[in-house]
């Protein structure tokens, strides 16, 4: 079965009516669907910053030489220290 796809033109007005009138659980299932893309156009737009990416290549770096702490040694040194 072959998908095809349908590009639509809403006002924004028009969806939030159409939001509105969906139930509880549809909306719920569109809330999920928005966090989701959300998240995902976030994270791709923090990867391509180049601060971040240098950022990345440097703990990658660090990583293959060794230079990291395990999160048991983490806990292990911040419980020995007084705040």
């Amino acid at each position: 079965m072959t998908q095809e796809t349908v590009t639509l033109s809403i006002t924004l007005e028009s969806l939030v009516k159409a939001i509105s009138s969906l139930s509880l659980e549809d909306k719920q299932k569109l809330w999920e669907l928005l966090e989701s893309e959300i998240a995902q156009v976030e994270e791709d737009l923090l990867e391509a910053n180049p601060t971040v990416q240098a950022e990345i290549s440097s703990a990658r770096i660090a990583y293959q030489k060794g230079d990291y702490q395990t999160i048991d040694e983490y806990i292990a040194n911040r419980s020995g220290k007084t705040s």
